[in-house]
């Protein structure tokens, strides 16, 4: 329900334009956006950079390139981060196994520590949202030799091979459990032999890895003598059933493990497998395994760092074990009223991933950013004397922790003291005297996102603002200089360019509760401020996302500027802007009431403008925006006169125990506050035209959540649309001509009901 650019991107579809749609002719003086234009053909197509992989201390990457060759396939090439200079390529030819006809399809690739065996990911199977199974191969580059491991274990079912310090041995989880196998004589060894789904070993469940992003489950010890792994006990977990009506003339079951709200979660506990004996040692981390969460462990020089948050995530504690031992020590604890925050993400890198806290001072301390002076800073924490050094200093937020460089001792971080709707990079010293001093040259106004090389040496720049396209740089992060332009989207840009289409406006709202909310508006092609326009606003209100920021977009909102729509969004609080603890916590126990009243409110205001027709008025969201636009139709009616809610929580004691009791505590104190904040609790006042869609296979908000509020809206007597999709999940967007046909349903609505233009 959280993040629509984690739920297949559907934020940045909007964002960035990746959704399309098709709409009636309508005569105007610029070129018109069609669906065929912005969806069917590549006419708007944006160039985006291949993944890249930083080689030890980040003097050199690499990246996938096309090879141009008759067997297809991808070229593995090296680049000199310095020069530029290319260092080694591997051919797509040299990555045909023998009896293949083409080169192995590379979902993801990694090198072996000495840099001299290449791990390819292939043949690779969803698993939740991402495609964390599949069959693993290595070539080696002295004899360019190919060849697969774990043959003797079925297709596909390979998860996250990692090689061991010394590059001998490899291990990876299939079905459950861990294995370990011999690159010499490829001798497999079964580590665990408990996995049976019930059981889990070495990865995770449907929540751990929806709400912590938990998929990879166990870590080498740096010495290769160990390896750390989580278990889940997942036997408790009720099962919740969907069903696929469309793929056989009998309908088929499809089984979820997913803890609602209230409801347990997975017991957890972290075992130490000596590989010497292949015994694992259970380390003793106090406290009841079914009201706690271990959503992080790494290990630090040999040592174990447990991370453990309580079942209400607002108590956060940090163990300390010793590799040969069970026993534990706590290193570090932290209490908050509302809820703790464990992920490193941004607006700026908007990657839900598993990082490890940055170790500094020989493995003698970490960094770790908290809120709990009232703004998110970042401190360090000593493991010699357990003191904690404030790093950032002032009344502002840092946004999310990219690396650090220990040459020069600083810190790199997203921030943007001034302005919520911008990121910028900044250095902090690692002694916490020297001041603050931001990297991002003034020329880059906007958002910048960087992925920055191991020792914080150069890094990869990315970007844009509301009026300039992305992109995407090498530089080298002492000066900011650019060592080579790698994205410029040029040609898109000059498409776009042509078209000659309004560019977004910010503004600030405040409402008679003296909340001052961020705003973003579009205004429609030819816009004359004595005439009176139709309003579309979308919405997403809850703590995952930020989208009133200044990057570019481009997409299904121009088409409808084009159409004479104004299009506005606006972050109330709750959303994670860079302005401080209180606005971001004020949403605490109150989802579905703070957040809806701040947009509500900030509509009111709106409604003043001159050029504003209020009896037009539209909102659309999906996922927690899906929720938001059916409570502003459910709560203030007077406003919205249409709404379009995407896979939205109508219930939120339907939703799961992570997300919800993290933000709305536990049920069982507070039945109240899921039942005031659910919008199916004001289904009953609905007024206006309201259009739900969902995937009948959405296995983040379920299709349950649509049928309890038509359930809930036949009681009443009230009418709406209903769109199912069958089989699609929360991004709706598998099956030929979904996104298209999507988009075409939400245009139509919005069109049949709201009249276009302006008056």
């Amino acid at each position: 329900m959280k993040r629509i650019a984690f739920i297949y991107f559907i934020i940045l579809a909007f964002l960035f334009g990746i959704a399309q749609i098709a709409v009636a002719q309508v005569t105007m003086d610029v070129n018109e956006l069609t669906i065929d234009k912005l969806f069917h053909t590549e006419e708007y197509s944006q160039e985006r950079m291949s993944r890249i992989q930083w080689h030890k201390d980040g003097d050199a990457y690499t990246v996938l390139e096309a090879s141009g060759a008759d067997c297809g396939g991808v070229n593995i090439v090296t680049y000199q981060s310095k020069t530029k200079k290319v260092l080694n390529t591997i051919s797509a030819e040299k990555l045909i196994p023998s009896g293949y006809k083409v080169p192995l399809a590379i979902a993801s690739y990694s090198w072996s520590g000495d840099f001299k065996k290449l791990l390819i990911f292939t043949n690779t199977k969803k698993v939740w949202r991402s495609n964390t199974k599949g069959d693993y191969w290595i070539y080696n580059i002295a004899d360019e030799s190919l060849f697969q491991i774990g043959k003797r274990l079925p297709l596909s079912s390979l998860m996250f091979a990692k090689f061991s310090p010394d590059n001998a041995s490899i291990a990876y989880v299939s079905n459950f459990n861990l294995y370990i196998e011999n690159l010499t004589t490829n001798e497999i060894t079964k580590l665990t032999t408990d996995g049976n789904g019930d059981i889990i070993n070495g990865t995770f469940d449907w929540v751990y890895e929806e709400e912590f992003s938990c998929r990879d489950g166990f870590r080498w010890s740096a010495n290769g003598k160990y390896i750390a792994y989580w278990q889940l006990n997942a036997s408790d977990i009720q099962t919740f059933y969907m069903i696929n009506n469309t793929d056989s003339v009998y309908s088929q079951i499809v089984p979820v493990q997913y803890p609602k709200v209230g409801q347990n979660p997975s017991s957890c506990k972290v075992g130490i497998i000596d590989l010497s004996n292949k015994e694992t040692t259970w380390v003793k981390v106090p406290g009841d395994p079914y009201q706690n969460y271990i959503p992080r462990i790494q290990w630090i020089k040999e040592k174990l760092l447990i991370t453990q948050l309580n079942r209400k995530q607002n108590r956060f504690q940090l163990w300390l074990g010793e590799a040969n031992s069970a026993e534990t020590e706590l290193f570090y604890s932290e209490k908050e009223d509302t809820w703790i925050d464990i992920l490193n993400t941004d607006v700026s890198q908007p990657s839900f991933e598993m990082t490890d806290m940055p170790v500094v001072d020989n493995g003698n301390s970490i960094i770790r950013m908290t809120e709990k002076d009232g703004w998110r800073h970042i401190y360090k924490l000593s493991f010699t004397d357990k003191s904690e050094t404030l790093l950032t200093k002032g009344y502002y937020d840092v946004g999310c922790i990219y690396g650090v460089n220990v040459k020069t001792q600083v810190v790199y971080a997203s921030a943007s003291p001034e302005n919520s709707t911008q990121r910028y990079l900044y250095a902090v010293s690692l002694d916490g005297k020297s001041p603050v001093k931001r990297i991002t040259p003034h020329e880059y106004s906007g958002i910048n996102g960087y992925n920055i090389s191991p020792k914080g040496s150069y890094a990869f720049h990315s970007h844009s603002n509301t009026t300039t396209v992305p992109t995407t740089r090498l530089i080298s992060l002492s000066n900011h200089n650019t060592i080579e332009t790698i994205i410029d989207n040029k040609v898109y840009g000059e498409r776009v360019n042509a078209l000659n289409l309004p560019t977004y406006e910010f503004f600030k709202v405040t409402t008679m509760d003296g909340v001052e909310l961020d705003g973003k508006i579009l205004k429609p092609v030819n816009f004359n401020s004595e005439k009176k326009y139709p309003v579309l606003f979308y919405v997403y209100g809850e703590p995952w996302t930020q989208t009133a920021t200044d990057r570019w977009r481009f997409g299904w909102d121009n088409l409808l500027s084009q159409k004479g729509y104004v299009i506005i969004t606006m972050d109330n609080r709750g959303t994670p802007c860079l302005k401080g603890k209180d606005w971001r916590k004020s949403i605490y126990k109150k989802i579905g009431v703070v957040n809806s009243r701040d947009q509500a409110m900030a509509t009111k205001e709106i409604l003043k403008w001159d050029f504003i027709d209020k009896d037009r008025i539209a909102v659309w969201g999906w996922s927690g925006g899906g929720s938001m636009t059916q409570n502003l139709m459910f709560r203030y009616p007077e406003i919205y006169k249409t709404g379009m809610s995407v896979a939205g929580v109508s219930n939120q004691l339907t939703y799961d125990n992570i997300y919800q009791e993290r933000y709305m505590g536990l049920p069982s104190e507070n039945i109240e506050a899921f039942v005031e904040g659910s919008p199916i609790t004001y289904a009953k006042d609905l007024q206006g035209d309201l259009l739900l869609v969902h995937g009948t296979a959405d296995d983040n908000v379920h299709y349950q959540n649509c049928e309890l509020l038509i359930d809930e809206l036949i009681k009443h007597n009230k009418q709406f649309q209903v769109m199912p999709y069958p089989n699609r999940t929360h991004g709706v967007s598998e099956g030929e001509n979904t996104t298209r046909h999507l988009y075409t349903l939400l245009t139509n609505y919005l069109m049949q009901h709201i009249e276009s233009g302006a008056k």
